[in-house]
């Protein structure tokens, strides 16, 4: 079967889609509790790009922080930096600088773009704890780990994995993948990789021929845009059936490209986006990690008082063996792959009998060899 490999990852500015307020609080101004009078909020969410309610990154990490804080009675605000999709390093220190003197004893974002902004504020607040949602261990201008700064990763190429394997032993033959980040962000390239190993396990399995289409190249900004509405709308109208939309806001170019072809499916990312409003018969299974679950469990660590020890300058990286990466079962459309077979797929991840590959150079084009039940066409 002939390969088709030709990689031009392009960085596409959008225009963001909402305009967002620095310091705002959700549910007017409800503070999880503290009914002291005082405008103090000890715990914190900085919010990433794009808007806090987006069924996504943002809404998991902020729903994951308030249960924790309304479950013990901890008063709780969400920041979300000035300027939107365009928010500068500057917003969103602006943006903690404002929980630190809103008396945030622990601050907690969301996203890669956090990092500047996080190692800026947490050096000049060294009794402040800074959980940094999909990030790394921050080092100050020495190279000293940040003893403040505690990671939460997650192993995306496992549900990626499962979400391949899936559409394919669901019968899905014609696959897309559409990214953000324009390739450059470790998440959804996990995410996409997993996805590409997870179709070629099943192809070899089913014995059949399975055609991808994998592109970045209207993913820079994680935003819906009119580019890549019209993009999928041509994979769709050449074939594809279901295209895994692994980006924030591009859901919604995805959905309204997938809304004009009769029988075109889509596959979620971060959260069970079948949930959303008209996607029940659209979205056959999102490819999830369990940022609300994960979020609750680092500020359970620390508000137990195990910082030093589990979390001080250091990274979890959490995956099936933490309950942290799957599919959403009791919600997805599957009709020919069963509970059973994806439990005892599952049970294989979780026990690490078979691991997905996590890292791949998406300059480097051996990078497909191994996948050889697959046409991989990735779109310039």
């Amino acid at each position: 079967m002939k390969k088709l490999l030709s990689l031009v990852l392009c960085l596409v500015l959008s225009v963001g889609m909402m305009a967002a307020l620095t310091a705002c609080n959700v549910e007017n101004n409800d503070n999880g509790g503290n009914n002291n009078g005082n405008a103090t909020y000890k715990i914190a969410v900085v919010t990433d790009v794009g808007s806090l309610e987006d069924k996504g990154f943002n809404e998991g990490t902020w729903n994951g922080a308030k249960r924790y804080a309304i479950d013990n009675n901890i008063s709780y605000k969400y920041y979300q930096p000035a300027n939107g999709d365009a928010a500068t390093d500057n917003d969103r220190i602006a943006a903690m600088r404002q929980a630190v003197s809103n008396g945030a004893e622990i601050i907690v974002a969301p996203g890669f773009l956090q990092a500047t902004a996080m190692t800026t504020v947490a050096v000049e607040n060294p009794n402040v704890k800074f959980i940094f949602i999909d990030g790394w261990p921050l080092t100050d201008a020495n190279g000293q780990a940040l003893q403040n700064v505690t990671a939460v990763v997650y192993k995306e190429q496992e549900s990626g994995f499962l979400a391949g394997y899936a559409a394919v032993m669901e019968g899905y033959t014609k696959l897309g993948f559409t990214g953000g980040g324009g390739g450059t962000n470790p998440a959804c390239n996990r995410f996409g990789f997993g996805f590409v190993q997870g179709a070629q396990a099943a192809a070899l399995v089913k014995d059949v021929n399975v055609d991808v289409k994998f592109s970045f190249l209207h993913g820079n900004n994680f935003s819906a845009s009119a580019e890549l509405q019209a993009q999928i709308n041509g994979w769709y109208t050449t074939g594809t059936e279901v295209v895994f939309a692994c980006g924030g806001s591009m859901f919604e170019s995805v959905k309204a490209a997938a809304e004009g072809h009769e029988g075109a499916k889509i596959i979620g990312v971060d959260v069970d986006q079948s949930l959303l409003p008209g996607c029940s018969d659209l979205v056959i299974t999102s490819a999830v990690k369990g940022l609300s679950e994960s979020v609750y469990l680092a500020l359970s660590q620390f508000y137990a008082g195990e910082w030093d020890e589990k979390l001080g300058g250091k990274a979890q990286n959490l995956g099936a063996a933490e309950d942290a990466t799957g599919l959403p079962t009791e919600t997805w459309s599957m009709t020919n792959f069963t509970l059973e077979q994806y439990n005892a797929l599952y049970a294989q991840i979780k026990a690490g009998e078979l691991v997905p590959a996590a890292d791949v150079d998406y300059t480097n084009d051996d990078w497909t060899a191994a996948f050889t039940k697959l046409n991989i066409s990735i779109e310039k």
